[in-house]
């Protein structure tokens, strides 16, 4: 029989469930978490789990937010079930199953994210936590920087009291507190974006810098904005997860989080008004973040793009399929072997090829059911953040880029929006409206799609990208992707 999640039933679980030891009442909240979302839950959710299974630091509990109306619907979801989710970790023929407890609330979701700031007039919230997708900062992505004109900050900038942005709800708190005279929270970006923690205080201040000048110089000098590095895969949840969870475990939950095993996160120490002691629960704090951030997101999120695009247009849907097709791994083993691992700098302590060993074996767990659809989209937004930095480092060091220009041209390809069997798909970026137009015509003139240079920026005018990217998108339309595949792994692209 299966029993429905709630704190009334979490004595009645099957014992192999592990649950929280601790009493719901106990704990006192301390973090405002923007983007509750599976990665969250299966995250920085479990590690402050743990540490309070260990009997620790129990005034950190976390408080969910959101801005969207699509956040309304995870709140309703875990509201019914008092806030507790069942993480499933997927490890091959092992699976286990636990409920975390760590999130005691969740503010109710407005348009104008007054709910949030006034969440935030509690001095006992000490951090604000984030994560909103890296489509979610503001950055142009052509120049990497802060976009004062996207439409959200333009209006926050007249509208300060009523925002519509994540930042806007920031900086209107933050204010608010400068007024009253308390302290300011701490800003702890938890998105991939290289530099995180420096993106963020750009978003805040940048906005600050339209409304008043002594406000954005508060913003930069008196709040803490570290960086950090968060890895766990974590597919979206369905009814098939959902199902699973009833006839492996007997628990229904409404938005439970099926993860890999794996998980890490590495912090910079910048927490002036405190923070949980996580490192007794395996998080690493080190002011080397950036080495292992670049690292994770060249090798792990740029491992990602680089098998998504081919294995879409091939029409495999999961990413463990994706990793047992040979051509697919090949692919991905010689780009990070020749071009994405050479321009890595040494991070401390890890062994680069080792990593992408680990990486290789997590993306071929068949438990986590990791989709291709999942990797594929907001294409707009990971490849100016994943893959064209390598290109960008390759060039200037004088190195071949012929697997990462096929990157980019499989990713035009996949925008015309159907496989090499012509089987339509749907386009999962909000830049869908001008990517498949511009994806379509390059395949007679490979400028309508490189001229896109708020997303290319530089590289649409360097002839060596050029040439690889127009032989490798021409060789794709005109043979089809395994084919290309072929020939890049033969030395023939």
């Amino acid at each position: 029989m299966s029993r429905i999640l709630n704190l009334n039933h979490l004595a009645s679980l099957e014992p192999a469930i592990a649950r929280p030891n601790y009493r719901r009442a106990e704990l006192r909240a301390g973090i405002l978490h923007i983007g509750i979302g599976n990665f969250h839950r299966a995250h920085q959710a479990v590690y402050l789990d743990d540490l309070f299974n260990a009997g620790k630091d129990r005034d950190w509990a976390l408080i969910g937010a959101g801005i969207r109306s699509s956040d309304k619907a995870m709140r309703q979801a875990l509201e019914s079930q008092d806030w507790l989710t069942t993480v499933v970790e997927l490890e091959p023929g092992a699976n286990h199953a636990r409920v975390t407890g760590a999130m005691v609330d969740f503010v109710p979701i407005g348009e104008d994210g007054r709910a949030i700031i006034q969440a935030l007039d509690d001095p006992a919230l000490r951090i604000v936590s984030l994560t909103i997708t890296e489509g979610g900062y503001c950055i142009d992505p052509g120049t990497g920087a802060f976009n004062p004109e996207h439409p959200d900050i333009v209006h926050d900038a007249a509208h300060l009291q009523t925002p519509k942005s994540v930042f806007g709800v920031i900086l209107e708190a933050l204010k608010r507190r400068r007024d009253e005279g308390l302290a300011p929270f701490t800003i702890m970006s938890c998105d991939n974006i290289p530099h995180n923690g420096n993106v963020a205080r750009e978003a805040v201040a940048g906005l600050a810098d339209l409304i008043d000048p002594s406000l954005a110089a508060y913003v930069r000098e008196q709040v803490a904005f570290p960086s950090s590095m968060v890895d766990r895969i974590t597919p979206a949840t369905t009814d098939r997860e959902r199902t699973a969870l009833v006839e492996r475990f007997g628990v229904q939950d409404n938005w439970p989080v099926f993860c890999e095993p794996f998980r890490q996160w590495v912090l910079e120490d910048h927490f002036p008004s405190g923070r949980p002691a996580l490192e007794e629960v395996g998080v690493t704090f080190t002011p080397h973040v950036a080495a292992f951030e670049l690292m994770k997101l060249r090798l792990l999120n740029g491992g990602h793009a680089a098998i998504a695009y081919p294995a879409a247009l091939l029409g495999i849907h999961f990413v463990h399929e994706a990793m047992e097709d040979p051509l697919v791994r090949g692919f991905l083993d010689k780009l990070e072997t020749e071009e994405i691992i050479p321009c890595v700098p040494p991070v401390p302590g890890v062994d680069l090829q080792d990593y992408y060993r680990l990486i290789a074996r997590r993306f071929s767990n068949p438990d986590v059911g990791d989709t291709i659809p999942r990797l594929a989209q907001d294409g707009s937004n990971r490849q100016p953040k994943f893959i064209l930095p390598s290109t960008r480092d390759r060039l200037k060091a004088g190195g071949d880029v012929a697997g990462l220009a096929l990157v980019s041209a499989l990713w035009c390809r996949y925008c015309a929006g159907h496989d090499d069997q012509g089987r339509p798909f749907a386009l999962d970026d909000t830049n869908a409206g001008r990517l498949q137009p511009a994806a379509l015509a390059a395949r007679e003139d490979a400028s309508s799609f490189l001229n896109l240079t708020d997303i290319f920026g530089d590289l649409s005018r360097n002839p060596v990208f050029r040439s690889r990217f127009e032989v490798a998108l021409s060789r794709l339309w005109r043979e089809g992707t395994r084919a290309t595949l072929q020939a890049y792994l033969g030395g023939g692209l």
